[in-house]
């Protein structure tokens, strides 16, 4: 299908998801990733892409329900209620496919892995 035909530009949701990730950290990524692999593949029902669509559309928009500028924790709170709602969902159509690309992905953005994130003081 021609770019001109496609409703979603997945290359422009990929790069925002990329920016996103690199200040949110492996962790946060995580269920991003697993939401845009289950949105991109052919096995997901379209009432669960529109659900996943609206999530990562509302992440990667510049507008937000709870003002970040104000308060800057509070203003994550409502994108991650949303991601969250939304793996919940559509965690039936995660495979072990989805999860060993979007490992692959995290180990490829985040080499310097650790089982723990460490919080310096």
């Amino acid at each position: 299908m021609s770019m001109k035909n496609r409703i979603i530009n997945y290359d422009v949701l990929w790069d925002r998801i990329n920016t996103i990730a690199v200040k949110a950290g492996r962790t946060s990524t995580r269920p991003i990733l697993l939401l845009y692999y289950v949105l991109v593949s052919k096995e997901t029902p379209w009432a669960d892409k529109l659900l996943i669509l609206s999530t990562l559309s509302y992440l990667v928009l510049p507008i937000d329900i709870l003002d970040a500028k104000r308060l800057p924790v509070i203003g994550w709170i409502d994108e991650l209620g949303s991601i969250g709602i939304t793996i919940s969902k559509v965690r039936k159509h995660v495979t072990p496919e989805i999860e060993a690309k979007v490992d692959a992905i995290l180990d490829k953005w985040f080499p310097q892995y650790t089982p723990y994130e460490l919080i310096e003081e």
